[in-house]
Parts: C-alpha cells; structure tokens; sequence
C-alpha cells in the first residue's frame, strides 16, 4: 500500500521515462481525476494512503501511450475557459490566444453588437473565447465535421452562449451567408509531409482534418483570403492563427486578395502566430 505523495513520484519516474516533459503535472492531473479531487486535496493529504490504485494505473498507461492528457481528461481549458476535448477537435493551445488578443486590440468599443465567424470552428474556443469578452457579439461557427460541429456546439450550451451562436455545417465558405464585422480561423496549416514526424500527442491522436495543411501547408489559407472578400463587412477585421514561419505567405495572399495588412503579432516565445487585416 503507498501513500499519495509515493504513488505520484512512481507515476512521475514512469512518464518521464517515457520522454514526457510534463510527467510530474501529468501526474497530479490524472490522480486528482482518478480521485476526483483537486491538486489542493492532493497536497494537503499526501500522506495519505492510495487504496484504489486501480483507476490511476490504467490512466497512467494511457499517457505512457502518448494520449493527450486533455484526451484522458476530457477537456482542457482556454481564455479562462474549460472546453470538451474529443478525438474529433483540435485542442486549444496557450499560442491560440494571441489571436484572441489580436482581434480585441482591433475592437475599441467592446460594448458594440458585432457579427462573428469562426471557420474551421472545432471545439469552438477561439469564437467563444471572444464572445466572453464581446458582450453583445453574436458569432457563427463553421466546421466541415458534425461530430466536431456537435462538440462546439456543446461547449456554447454548457458554457451560457447558446442564445448568442449559431454553427453551420460547411466546407468553409460553401453554406455561409451575410456579412461579417470579424471573420477569424485557426486552420489546418502543418505541411503534409511534416505529419508523420510530429509528436505522438498530435500525430496518433488529433484529427488529421485539423492539421493538414497541403503540400506548404497553405491551402486553407488560399481558400480563405480568396472568399473573405464576399463576407467581410466594410471596416471588418481579419485575423488568422498561422504556423511558425507563415505570416510572410499568408500575409501576401491576403495582400493578393486585396486586403491591407494590419500587422503580425508573436506568441509568447516569440513566433509570428497572428496575421490580421481589413479592407
């Protein structure tokens, strides 16, 4: 029989000797789920002795199997927000919310009834993340996935925005209509041939839909400068997530598209995350 505090340090042995960084929050994470409690509980009663260990072994050898801890969990938390995770979505990343900053800094008047859309919607963070900030925003989500479209959809009941979205099951823009004050995405933009070498995390677990970006891995993006034009209000913002290295590209097929680059903002190590433009 081991205590709490006995049971984490062999978890953590465990998963750092798998490669994983994170292995000593991975673990507290899965024993408080195992347990249903919080990190606090954990700390106070270290201690204590671990009577089922059942649940936490079997969660454990899930991370050992390189399943994303917000898979195991169940969801993973964003903007101050916590967001259902599923095999079908993406899972928010901290360098998502740049784009989240960006569109605000854009927005001087947080009081106004502005019109969203998100494309490529998936667990719907990044429009929701906003509509928390946008009082009297309403926002359409976009997904090409009805299992992604059902996990979006989801997170707006379960988290009161409900009243204010809307989802539209689409190819991007192929069933959207009207005119938008903010149009925003996060598509798919890894390189086709960077896949298989991605970590375990990403390439076994998330949907191969969310990250293929084509050969350069800017096909969504052409697709989006290319339509935008039709469904952008007049002084409406652009603002799209981009992967390391692919602000220049995007930014000039924005510029091609006829759009003026409002400029390019960088995550916190640094890395050009955020194109936005207008008209």
């Amino acid at each position: 029989m081991s205590t709490i505090a006995e049971a984490l340090r062999e978890a953590t042995a465990k998963l750092t000797g798998a490669g994983i960084d994170s292995a000593r929050l991975d673990a507290r994470l899965l024993l408080g789920a195992a347990l249903g409690v919080g990190g606090t509980w954990l700390f106070n009663h270290a201690n204590d002795e671990l009577r089922d260990t059942v649940a936490f072994a079997s969660l454990i050898q899930r991370r050992l199997n390189r399943e994303p801890i917000s898979l195991i969990l169940g969801s993973r938390e964003f903007w101050s927000l916590d967001f259902t995770v599923t095999r079908d979505t993406l899972a928010p990343r901290p360098d998502s919310e740049t784009l989240i900053e960006a569109v605000l800094a854009e927005v001087p008047d947080r009081q106004r009834p502005l019109s969203l859309l998100d494309l490529g919607t998936g667990t719907g963070c990044l429009l929701l993340a906003l509509l928390s900030e946008l009082p009297n925003a309403r926002g359409t989500g976009v997904d090409a996935n009805p299992a992604t479209l059902a996990v979006a959809k989801g997170n707006a009941e379960r988290l009161g925005f409900s009243a204010r979205t809307d989802f539209i099951l689409s190819d991007w823009w192929q069933r959207v209509e009207g005119q938008f004050d903010i149009i925003l995405s996060n598509p798919p933009y890894i390189p086709s041939g960077d896949i298989p070498g991605l970590d375990p995390e990403v390439a076994a677990f998330e949907p191969l839909g969310a990250l293929d970006g084509g050969t350069d891995g800017l096909d969504a993006y052409r697709l989006l400068a290319g339509g935008a034009g039709r469904f952008l209000a007049e002084d409406g913002v652009i603002a799209f997530e981009v992967g390391a290295g692919q602000a220049g590209d995007v930014a000039d097929l924005l510029k091609q598209a006829g759009f003026v680059v409002r400029g390019i903002r960088r995550d916190l190590a640094g890395i050009e995350r955020c194109v936005v433009a207008g008209r």
